[in-house]
């Protein structure tokens, strides 16, 4: 079974950082400024670069498709963190 947007759940924003957690207790981070997701709410230790075309803005629907990419990653044993 593959992760999707529902069983994400945004706790929301603060000082600009959303923040996202699954059911068992796994964090995500991002931030409009960064190119990556994180995981802590610093931004600091990134987990995945978030990859929009060149020009682009990123969004927080980048950020979520990225955090489902990681996750599904993780559950398929691909994860090369």
């Amino acid at each position: 079974m593959a992760y999707q947007a529902k069983d994400l759940n945004y706790r929301g924003e603060n000082c600009g950082v959303h923040n996202w957690i699954t059911d068992g207790g796994q964090s995500f981070y991002w931030h409009p400024d960064w190119l990556h997701i994180a995981e802590e709410e610093t931004g600091l230790y990134g987990k995945q670069k978030i990859e929009v075309e060149q020009g682009g803005e990123v969004t927080k629907g980048h950020a979520v498709h990225t955090i489902l990419k990681k996750l599904n990653e993780i559950l398929k044993g691909t994860d090369h963190e």
